[in-house]
């Protein structure tokens, strides 16, 4: 066994923990089938979601410590339920007249599968291809790997035929498991299979009461109001199955080795457990992750519009920081709105400024290898120790709307830096101008100085003119903190750095102020803080 296998068998990393389970299930032997199976699931009614990007990025990390620890084969299935009714119209799409001719009467249909609504966007064969392109799309941008897989073509090409089966010849041990869970009224009429039928000039799949199950001829005899008693085979696409029932049905036609899914799925993976083996099969090795919330610790909830989005991340920060957020204790539920961009864009470059440094074992245990897959890039601007923080308090400072800006400072502090060279740091010069110009410039509020404030600030910016115009951060911070304690105690030496920031910034707090200063430049710092001192930040 080689060095690197032994010590990722020893990692500490969640992805680690993850993959010595799954290799534990599968008792470190090739499964039949050839390979692991990683599966992720995603419902097409409505258009990829942050949700989405977090559920694929950590499978994806499981997946790669799992290829460290084995050399048995991966693969990894973006799986669409393509084929589920459509139960309401989504409020960010074109057509909705038309598109709510499709949805389910909520009483017997659960609606026109989505492969066969037409496409309100007018680019694809139906709105469920519409939005599986769309997925496809989103996770490309990343550089997943990964195989996507339509639920509609499973089920129409006779390939989940055999579990369908299964299923129909277990239909009442599926149901003793299902029924304790519902209501009386829906305990009445419940059925795993859902027929598919021609009803009003339209495909619907119907949630109606089964009168006889048919194993040997693999139909079930179904009742409604509208046809009365009608005979239908559960394969080839003609019957799908309610959603409890599916997902183990799935599980087991696969032989999905590895799925994970939220908290608010926990019944659910619990049910299809037991319904997995109920048909002859094992469910997966699940991760259960914790869900987002907002800034008010309410649960995110895409209708309600309370939390990011991608595309709302990625207009501040670069994708990889998203990918650590992710990365970061997945069990614990964590706040998910703007304030918490730039500390996972600084958390993330602190890693890569580590990384370089480490040995193998604790690169194993850094957030970048296992975003990178072991070989993350650069660190942003070099040996420049350039932060979001930093970038964003210099937009603040110079009040920038171009990014040019920005690069004249960079490069005259770190002269090796280029847009071409370094496009995460170009990110980040960009992101912190959205940034500031959305968030901090609207709440920007300076203030004057104190007496003792003034003093201290004077004395700072005498002590700045005596350094080396070359000063290094890391000395000009040493230097600020002696200003610091020749004017206030101990106990407010903290005090002393907010001082900074409220009167030269205009914000509460901030980055390491001998790193702003090497980068803002040791003349235009002293500017800044005469400035403050005569009271012109304070009058705009």
């Amino acid at each position: 066994m080689s060095d690197d296998r032994d010590l990722a068998e020893k990692a500490r990393a969640w992805p680690f923990e993850e993959a010595r389970k799954l290799l534990e299930r599968i008792q470190g032997k090739v499964p039949p089938k050839g390979y692991v199976l990683f599966e992720t699931g995603y419902g097409p009614s409505g258009l990829p979601h942050i949700g989405t990007f977090g559920e694929v990025v950590r499978t994806t990390m499981v997946r790669r410590a799992f290829q460290r620890l084995s050399d048995i084969p991966t693969r990894l299935f973006a799986f669409s339920d393509d084929m589920d009714g459509l139960r309401k119209v989504p409020d960010n799409v074109p057509n909705q007249e038309m598109l709510a001719r499709f949805v389910g009467d909520k009483a017997r249909s659960f609606g026109t599968p989505l492969t066969a609504i037409p496409d309100p966007f007018g680019t694809h064969e139906s709105f469920g291809h519409h939005n599986n392109a769309r997925l496809r799309g989103f996770l490309d941008q990343f550089g997943f790997e990964y195989e996507f897989q339509s639920a509609t073509d499973w089920y129409r090409s006779g390939r989940f035929d055999r579990t369908l089966l299964q299923v129909l010849r277990h239909c009442r041990a599926v149901m003793d498991i299902v029924l304790p869970t519902l209501g009386p009224d829906r305990r009445a009429t419940y059925c795993p299979f859902l027929p598919i039928r021609e009803r009003d000039g339209r495909r619907q799949v119907l949630e109606v009461p089964a009168v006889e199950f048919m194993p040997d001829a693999g139909t079930i005899v179904f009742k409604d109001e509208v046809e009365g008693l009608f005979e239908q085979p559960v394969t080839g696409g003609q019957c799908k199955l309610q959603w409890r029932a599916d997902w183990p049905m799935r599980w087991v036609a696969l032989d999905v080795d590895y799925e994970m899914s939220g908290k608010d799925l926990i019944s659910s993976v619990e049910l299809g457990s037991k319904i997995a083996r109920a048909i002859g099969g094992r469910p997966p090795v699940n991760l259960t992750y914790e869900l987002f919330l907002d800034d008010q610790g309410q649960k995110i909830s895409k209708s309600k519009g309370n939390g990011l989005s991608v595309e709302d991340w990625l207009k501040y920060a670069p994708w990889e920081s998203l990918a650590l957020f992710m990365f970061q204790k997945p069990k614990a539920a964590k706040k998910l709105y703007f304030d918490v961009i730039p500390r996972a864009v600084d958390d993330y470059v602190q890693q890569l400024e580590a990384f370089p440094g480490q040995d193998l074992a604790p690169r194993l245990e850094n957030p970048v290898w296992h975003i990178h897959n072991g070989q993350p890039p650069a660190a942003p601007g070099g040996r420049a120790h350039l932060t979001f923080g930093i970038l964003l308090n210099l937009a603040s400072v110079v009040n920038a709307e171009d990014k040019a800006v920005l690069w004249g400072f960079i490069q005259r502090y770190a002269p090796e830096a280029s847009p071409q060279n370094d496009p995460l740091l170009d990110k980040m010069a960009e992101g912190a101008i959205a940034y500031y110009r959305d968030f901090v410039k609207p709440t920007r509020k300076f203030r004057a100085p104190t007496d003792i404030e003034k003093t201290a600030l004077q004395d700072l910016s005498d002590t700045l003119a005596k350094l080396p115009a070359d000063a290094a951060a890391e000395g000009i911070q040493n230097e600020v903190f002696e200003v610091g304690k020749r004017h206030f105690a101990k106990e407010q030496l903290r005090s002393w750095f907010q001082a900074l920031y409220e009167i030269l910034l205009g914000q509460s707090q901030g980055p390491r102020f001998g790193s702003f200063v090497a980068l803002y430049g040791r003349e235009e710092s002293i500017k800044l803080i005469q400035r403050g001192l005569r009271g012109e930040l304070t009058t705009g």
